[in-house]
Parts: C-alpha cells; sequence; structure tokens
C-alpha cells in the first residue's frame, strides 16, 4: 500500500486517476489542487468520502504550503498533473501558463526533492516523481504515417506546448543532476466523462443538445490521436508503480480522426441517443460551423504507443467508438455535473471553500 500526492487531482485527467485508485487499488491519495476554473470537485464526490482519500486546496507555486504537504502526508509517490493545458487561452494569456506549468513544477520539484532527501533509504529508493506531459511538446508531424516516440525531437508550437516542454526539460534536469527519481509521460488527447466543457468533444456534445453552432477551426482536417481518459489513468497509474527511473513513455489510444469526422460521429450518436432535438433543427450536422483557424494550429498528432506495451505491457481497452460512445452517453446522463459548470454553481462553491 502506498500514499500517492496527486497534483491537479481535480482536474480532468487527475480526477481519473484518483478514481481509479481508490476503486480499484489499496493505495491512498492525497490531492492537492488550487482549484483554479478546471478543478471540479464535483469530480471526485464518488471517491472524496473514502478513508483512503484527502484533499488539500494548495498552489503548486506556493512552497512553503507544499513543504507542508510533504511533511504532513509522507507520500511515497507523486504524479504531477497540476496545468494549464488549453490552447486558445495560452495564446490570449500566456502568463499563467509560465507561472503553472514552469514555475509551479519547478517549486513542487524542490519541494519534493528537499522531502526525499529527508527519507529513510528504503523509502528513498521507492519515491517516485511522474511528471504528466503532453504529445504537443513534440509539434506536429507532417507525413501521414509518421509517429511521435520517445526521442522525437521537441518542437512546441503554442505558449501551452511550449511551457509543458519547458517543465518536462526540468523534470529530467533534476534526475540527472540531482539524482531524483523521475519518470515522464507524454499522452495523446484525452477524452470522456468529467471533460470540462470548453475542449473539444464535450462543447461538441453539448452545444449540440443546446441547438448552438459547432464551432470547428478551418476545414476540421487537423488529426488527433484519442485517449479514452480511463484507459489513460489506468497507464499512468502502472507507470508510477512499475516505470523505470529516468524512462519516458508515450501513451496514445491508437485512434487517429479528422476534428471534422469526430464531430460528425457525435452528431451521429446524438441521433440515435438524443433524437429529441431542439426545436427547428432537422439534423444536428447543420449546427457544424467551420471558424477561423487558431494562430500555428497544428495539424497532425500520433503517437507511437509501442514502448509502454512492449515493457509494461499497457494498452488501450477502448476503441475510439466505444469510447466516444460511453462519453456521450455519459453526458447524457450526467446533466447534473455539466449545468453545475456551466451556470457556475461549482465556481461559487470553490470560492465560498477558499473564504
Amino acid at each position: 500500500m502506498s500514499k500517492i500526492l496527486v497534483t491537479g487531482g481535480a482536474g480532468f485527467i487527475g480526477s481519473a486517476v484518483v478514481r481509479h485508485i481508490i476503486n480499484h487499488t489499496s493505495d491512498s491519495v492525497v490531492v492537492v489542487d488550487k482549484l483554479t476554473y478546471a478543478g471540479n470537485l464535483d469530480s471526485l464526490n464518488d471517491v472524496s468520502a473514502s478513508k483512503h482519500y484527502a484533499f488539500e486546496q494548495v498552489d503548486i507555486c506556493d512552497r512553503a504550503s507544499l513543504d507542508r504537504v510533504f511533511a504532513q502526508h509522507q507520500p511515497d509517490l507523486v504524479m504531477h498533473l497540476a496545468a494549464e493545458s488549453h490552447v486558445d487561452r495560452s495564446i490570449d494569456g500566456p502568463a499563467a501558463f509560465i507561472e503553472t506549468n514552469i514555475v509551479g513544477t519547478y517549486s513542487l520539484l524542490e519541494a519534493a526533492r528537499h522531502y526525499w532527501l529527508s527519507l529513510s533509504a528504503d523509502a528513498k529508493q521507492a519515491f517516485r516523481f511522474h511528471h504528466i506531459s503532453t504529445d504537443e511538446v513534440y509539434g506536429d508531424l507532417h507525413g501521414t504515417h509518421d509517429l511521435f516516440t520517445e526521442t522525437t525531437p521537441y518542437a512546441p508550437s503554442s505558449p501551452y506546448s511550449a511551457s509543458k516542454a519547458s517543465s518536462d526539460h526540468l523534470v529530467r534536469a533534476w534526475q540527472r543532476t540531482y539524482g531524483l527519481p523521475t519518470i515522464v509521460t507524454n499522452c495523446s488527447n484525452n477524452y470522456g466523462p468529467y471533460h470540462f466543457p470548453e475542449k473539444l468533444i464535450p462543447l461538441v456534445i453539448l452545444n449540440a443538445l443546446e441547438g448552438k453552432p459547432l464551432p470547428v477551426y478551418g476545414n476540421g482536417a487537423q488529426v488527433r490521436d484519442w485517449l479514452f481518459v480511463e484507459d489513460h489513468a489506468r497507464a499512468l497509474y502502472q507507470v508510477v508503480t512499475e516505470g523505470v527511473i529516468g524512462e519516458t513513455y508515450n501513451i496514445g489510444g491508437h485512434n487517429e480522426r479528422k476534428n471534422i469526422d469526430v464531430v460528425r460521429t457525435i452528431c451521429q450518436l446524438l441521433e440515435e441517443l438524443a433524437p429529441v432535438k431542439p426545436a427547428g433543427l432537422a439534423k444536428y450536422e447543420d449546427l457544424i460551423t467551420f471558424v477561423t483557424d487558431r494562430p500555428g494550429h497544428d495539424m497532425r498528432y500520433a503517437i507511437d504507443a509501442n514502448k509502454i506495451e512492449r515493457e509494461l505491457g499497457w494498452k488501450p481497452l477502448e476503441t475510439f467508438e466505444s469510447g466516444i460512445r460511453k462519453t456521450v452517453a455519459w453526458y447524457l446522463a450526467n446533466e447534473v455535473w455539466w449545468q453545475r459548470v456551466q451556470d457556475g454553481t461549482y465556481a461559487r462553491e470553490r470560492i465560498g471553500l477558499e473564504s
């Protein structure tokens, strides 16, 4: 039994990791989350009553609070998911991405290093710092068959991906310079339950249900490799418990799709699962609206996930078809969750928690 400190544990991927650990292992979790707009404690309701769960509202840039959390909870493992992650937001306001993703990762590394140095020999040997990153650090692929591998050179395109690339470099430097036992993973686009509605898939689902336009950048030909978030959570737990110190593992879903095809698939599923449409709407696809492409938009991401399958035995359980059906069905069945996000109720409660 281990105690795992999960930063960003109230976010989309972080909450999936926390739910996986509580529901499928005997380990305990300490969630560290600042509760920015994307942090939602509703996503942890199913596990928050567990005796294996603890929560700390802490900003990873706050070194003194991090030192207290490490001293109080004595974690065996760290899974670092806290990050600003929305590309459009990074273009409009990059400062928050520099602060959280770079300065915050530095603060967490230093807090973890000083805690690690204080441990007994056995505890020090078992400790791991797992940094969760993105395939966007690699830039984009111009061919139709090329894949990102763990040795692909970094070529980030947006302030977001540049800040994540910086944090990756810091983690590897702390391992090489100080010996901190770190592991890095880079994942493809996640989707699934509890996804914040500003991202493509939940945005399309909820806009369609409300009869609003379904915005598609450019001509929608951008290609992404889609990874079901619960598959990703399984992979991350396997990496932090079985991965090799100093290694990088790419995690992908083996599901490349053009953005326009993702949107059309969602529309087709809604025709089946939510046939009663907003007044005056004949087909959900009629809502598709092509908008001006974002600056520097990468055209194709695709991950080679052979290493994690070969060395750790992980592979995704969901195809895109099965995962997207589960995702659409979840949003249809969990209106309370997403309405609390859309009307700001979850955020007002967060402000109350802060006071």
